[in-house]
């Protein structure tokens, strides 16, 4: 059974299914997926999120500000307050969170500040940080090192080995997406091939990012055993034998403190 640790059940099209979230979480359990993890971009993400968990037993997710937000959402994200959206069961971690050069450069102090005060709640309250980073790793890393974290999961991986084996170090856990299953990707599948079994998880970043056979097209939770599939191929492993460890890994990222 397979785990889509990073999706935005909020953000999917929904049309094949008449508007009806429930009917394509069916269609991805029918596909073998047994646990969903909703990602929150903006802190009022949780109020329909809680709404979504609270009907489904597998469905659980984040609290915290995308970095692509703006810099009066990102205030609005002190420690405090999100320490305290993050006491539900059913939130599993903090985030996403993290920097983002590429879609904007006007509020990099205010970033990195943020980044920081979503790690300091993850550390209160003992649960993950969901980390993004685009054209800014080196400052995603540093962040990470000088704010000694150590429990959390560097999303949508495209960086290179370094940057991998930099968050390793300091305990995190490396996600890929569909992006590993494109033809153009074999240098990520290079760095894929080095991350320790026991670090890998796997998402679709859905609605975003549908890996192939349906590069191009809206994504959804369904498709994250083609991610697996790629996996599979690079580790040489059986597809059932990806589904066990990446499900193993992210129970074991949850019940770390």
């Amino acid at each position: 059974m397979f785990v889509d640790t990073h999706c935005h059940l909020t953000m999917l099209d929904l049309t094949p299914y008449d508007g009806n979230l429930d009917l394509a979480l069916a269609q991805a359990r029918e596909a073998g997926v047994s646990k969903f993890m909703s990602i929150s971009v903006d802190l009022d993400d949780h109020i329909e999120l809680a709404k979504i968990a609270a009907r489904h037993a597998d469905v659980g997710y984040t609290v915290g500000v995308h970095p692509c937000e703006d810099a009066a959402t990102m205030a609005r994200a002190t420690t405090d307050y999100l320490v305290e959206l993050a006491q539900p069961e059913k939130v599993w971690a903090l985030g996403e969170t993290g920097l983002d050069y590429y879609h904007s450069t006007d509020f990099i102090a205010e970033q990195k500040d943020c980044f920081a005060r979503h790690i300091h709640a993850s550390q209160i309250v003992k649960k993950p940080v969901v980390v993004h980073t685009r054209s800014a790793k080196h400052d995603t890393v540093d962040i990470i090192r000088a704010e000694k974290s150590t429990h959390g999961i560097l999303h949508c991986f495209t960086e290179d080995w370094e940057t991998a084996k930099a968050v390793l170090d300091c305990g995190y856990y490396v996600s890929f997406s569909g992006i590993v299953s494109f033809k153009n990707a074999q240098d990520l599948r290079d760095v894929a091939k080095q991350v320790p079994l026991d670090r890998v998880l796997i998402e679709t970043d859905s609605p975003y990012l549908a890996p192939m056979p349906y590069r191009g097209k809206s994504n959804e939770p369904k498709y994250v055993p083609y991610v697996a599939k790629a996996l599979s191929d690079v580790y040489d492993k059986s597809l059932e034998e990806m589904a066990f460890i990446t499900m193993q890994n992210f129970e074991n990222l949850l019940n770390q403190k």
